[in-house]
């Protein structure tokens, strides 16, 4: 078979394409766009909408706030980590028991050590049994008792016990998280061998990114290691193209074996304008994204205030296969208002009434998922 390659044009639809975020066809429900994606990343910040509620709404127009916490009480979904904490559809537990035991070891080689963490974990344990689930806000009467712990104790042994999978999130009040015991929560899983879940996990990331190298593969879900992955790709010979990036050059990837298919099933890129969250998940690796778009984005949250060039939370705009501008908007759910203070326009890109036009009806769409009725433009 000769080696495929891509154009950059295709590269571009078929990255937005496997993010559920190309052409305009009937998008599947929240529940279907968890599955595509393989996890959400949630996010406590709120400027608008919270980072999960955006992403998934980005996808699924219909999508409201409430509904992944339906979907996390029907134990459609769970919760753990993966780069960042995330949401993901509960078909993927089998895969998921060895990213318990490294989150594990990992979390527990900080602090999990002496009498005093195993007793107070042992002591959460069985309030959660006897009382049911319960927030970080029922142990405040748990004080701090020794030099060791920098946080309140109780916090970090339900960190812990939430890594290791013997507590899983329950529910959600906001942003407060509610623990249960595991047993209470996942369903029995028949157990799969380590590397069974390595090649898992490896062929699961290739499937959902489409393409790309080893690095990109393994750091899509965070639960494996660089070795790991090399050995998957030697031993498993995935299929090999070569991309071009935005800039021209020419580089080699992995790919989905299906990808002739879904380039043939590519949709013409159509002019809609989306607001993209700083944490979806088709541009959360800069580097990728400048590579294939050739979109320079940097998320300026941490970055002090005189040294900002944009703005603490800048929403990248995608219209059709490319990144058109960005904006600095925040909603403000008392007065029900959501206000754009700044808009850029990236260069080379010619200010219209139409493309105006698109943006503003995508800013009223996205006030009304975060339920605010108005949009102050200031820009």
């Amino acid at each position: 078979m000769a080696e495929l390659t891509l154009t950059n044009r295709q590269a571009r639809g078929l990255w937005l394409q496997t993010h559920g975020l190309a052409g305009q066809g009937r998008a599947p429900d929240a529940m279907g766009v968890i599955c595509d994606l393989g996890f959400v990343q949630l996010d406590t910040i709120q400027v608008i909408s919270r980072a999960h509620h955006h992403i998934l709404w980005s996808r699924q127009q219909r999508y409201r706030e409430p509904v992944l916490d339906k979907l996390l009480r029907q134990r459609a979904v769970f919760e753990h980590f993966t780069h960042d904490a995330s949401v993901l559809p509960m078909e993927m537990l089998p895969l998921w028991q060895r990213q318990f035991r490294r989150m594990q070891h990992k979390v527990g080689r900080s602090w999990y050590v002496g009498t005093a963490a195993e007793e107070l974990a042992a002591e959460i344990l069985n309030r959660i049994r006897d009382e049911g689930p319960l927030c970080t806000r029922d142990f405040d009467t748990v004080r701090e008792s020794d030099a060791m712990w920098q946080r309140p104790p109780h916090k970090k042994a339900l960190d812990y016990l939430w890594y290791a999978g013997r507590l899983g999130t329950c529910h959600r009040d906001g942003v407060i998280k509610y623990y249960d015991l595991a047993e209470r929560i996942f369903p029995e899983v028949a157990p799969l061998s380590d590397q069974e879940q390595i090649d898992g996990l490896s062929q699961a990331a290739l499937s959902r990114i489409g393409f790309g190298n080893l690095t990109e593969i393994r750091k899509f879900w965070d639960a494996t290691e660089a070795a790991e992955t090399a050995e998957w790709a030697e031993r498993t010979k995935p299929r090999q193209i070569r991309v071009e990036a935005a800039d021209g050059t020419v580089m080699p990837m992995y790919a989905a074996e299906d990808i002739e298919a879904r380039l043939d099933a590519l949709p013409t890129p159509g002019q809609r304008l989306r607001i993209l969250n700083p944490f979806d998940p088709a541009i959360r690796d800069r580097v990728r994204l400048k590579r294939l778009f050739g979109f320079d984005y940097t998320v300026e949250m941490f970055v002090p205030a005189a040294k900002r060039q944009w703005g603490y939370y800048v929403y990248p705009l995608l219209e059709g296969d490319r990144f058109v501008g960005r904006l600095d908007a925040k909603g403000d759910r008392r007065t029900g208002t959501l206000t754009v203070s700044q808009l850029w326009w990236e260069p080379g890109v010619r200010k219209s009434a139409a493309r105006d036009n698109r943006l503003q009806a995508e800013l009223t769409r996205l006030a009304r998922l975060a339920g605010l009725q108005q949009v102050v433009r200031a820009d």
